[in-house]
């Protein structure tokens, strides 16, 4: 998963500013996308919820982990882990559409 960092400069974004900048770097790398799961250290929470209770004693968290096994090809991390959002390319989501048989 490639890794988009970015260092806060002045004050620190909050959750929601982070999660709406994480939301634009992931729309210009990555087109139509789909926030799979984040974490939020400062508050140690993450998403899905309780993702990490299965990984006790795990180097890999359970927000990396789900994220990883469910496709995410961008993680965007904020002053080194403080907020962390992995997402994934919808277009990989969507079936092609049948064509139609030309006539001619």
């Amino acid at each position: 998963m490639k890794i988009h960092r970015i260092a806060s400069t002045g004050t620190a974004p909050d959750f929601d500013a982070a999660l709406r900048r994480a939301s634009a770097v992931a729309d210009e790398l990555l087109g139509e996308n789909m926030l799979l799961s984040w974490y939020d250290s400062a508050r140690d929470l993450e998403s899905p919820a309780h993702a990490s209770e299965c990984h006790e004693g795990c180097p890999i968290r359970g927000y990396w982990d789900y994220a990883l096994n469910r496709g995410a090809t961008l993680a965007v991390d904020f002053d080194e882990g403080r907020f962390v959002f992995c997402f994934r390319p919808v277009e990989e989501l969507v079936a092609p559409q049948q064509q139609a048989p030309v006539s001619s």
